[in-house]
């Protein structure tokens, strides 16, 4: 809900204008995020009208997240396949420490949400006694706590680290990955999973990419997942995340923001700027939000009948791809298409010299 101001305060979500309409986010909001993570969101709202998806995953966004994965990408007895855990499989002999000729390997899951798509890898490495660790991070501390639930219910035996990571922001910090091997035992390699199309709603990929390649080493893979085909051919239905998901971003934040129902809707569309098919709240109204607290003191003014992009999705065509990754630094070992060829699992490491 939108703060609501009284005579002690110049503002209120309740009093709107011929000019603009004045809101203040809620104190969830700023309990939710970090000073830097606000100055952060205002800076990316100005500069490109994006509040960014990664920032969804926090607060009650996690428990957003966690229940439409559990409605509508776990298997069930009418759904029985999940790409990620099927490429996984289909992919193990690439990723289990003997193409890198290796005795045990680290999966250093990054964006790790639930957990739940490495469940059946991870299993499959312990019964051949290949895992050393498994470290999960995430933008979330809400999702690492539910992954660290979910992981030592499934696997009381194995070593669990987790850690809050930005990686849009930076490389994993090398102390993460110093810790997680023995200095006298140099086969062990790390395993870096991004998984669930995640690399498709970043909106910088190749830096994205870049700060893998600098948190790797020369024996080290990363493996991520990702739709494929051409974005600017999408047929307008909405599905998946486009849907179900993005429903629940949009009242998360209209709520957390202080957003009038009546005063916005739901764009899906094909940006053609970013060759992405995104999901923005139009405006209806003119808008000021005025952000002051934690120290902040900054007012972003929307007009009538802009947008703000709250969620976006890119595929891949290959020479992009192999591009935007010869560009951070990586080269492709392996990779392979779901049975509908969909779905693409990229397998790379660091570009020889």
């Amino acid at each position: 809900m939108a703060k609501k101001s009284h005579s002690n305060s110049q503002f209120s979500s309740d009093i709107s204008n011929p000019i603009s309409r004045i809101v203040e986010p809620s104190s969830e909001f700023y309990s939710i995020f970090s000073k830097q993570e606000v100055l952060e969101l205002i800076q990316v709202l100005e500069l490109r009208r994006e509040f960014p998806l990664k920032y969804s995953y926090k607060g009650r966004g996690a428990k957003i997240w966690n229940n439409f994965y559990q409605k509508y990408i776990i298997p069930k007895w009418y759904r029985t396949s999940n790409v990620e855990i099927d490429l996984l499989k289909k992919n193990f002999v690439y990723i289990n420490g003997n193409y890198q000729n290796c005795t045990k390997v680290n999966i250093v899951d990054v964006g790790s949400g639930n957990s739940y798509p490495v469940k059946k890898f991870i299993s499959q490495l312990y019964k051949l006694k290949k895992i050393n660790k498994y470290i999960a991070l995430d933008i979330s501390n809400e999702l690492l706590i539910l992954s660290k639930a979910n992981f030592i219910k499934w696997f009381p035996l194995i070593a669990f680290d987790s850690y809050t990571v930005d990686i849009e922001a930076s490389s994993i910090p090398v102390e993460i990955l110093l810790n997680s091997t023995s200095a006298e035992n140099n086969e062990i390699a790390n395993i870096f999973l991004h998984l669930g199309v995640t690399i498709g709603n970043h909106h910088d990929r190749t830096k994205v990419l870049k700060n893998f390649r600098n948190s790797m080493e020369k024996n080290d893979f990363l493996v991520f997942t990702n739709e494929t085909g051409s974005n600017s051919k999408w047929d307008g239905r909405v599905r998946g995340g486009c849907k179900y998901h993005v429903e629940e971003l949009y009242a998360w934040i209209k709520n957390k923001v202080g957003i009038r129902s009546e005063d916005c809707e739901l764009v899906r569309k094909y940006d053609f700027k970013t060759d992405s098919i995104t999901a923005n709240i139009k405006f209806n109204q003119n808008y000021t939000v005025s952000f002051s607290k934690l120290g902040i003191n900054k007012n972003i003014e929307i007009l009538k009948d802009e947008e703000i992009t709250i969620w976006r999705h890119h595929k891949y065509e290959m020479p992009e791809l192999i591009q935007e990754l010869e560009k951070a630094g990586l080269q492709i070992v392996h990779s392979s298409y779901d049975k509908y060829s969909t779905h693409i699992m990229i397998i790379c490491k660091v570009a020889d010299s």
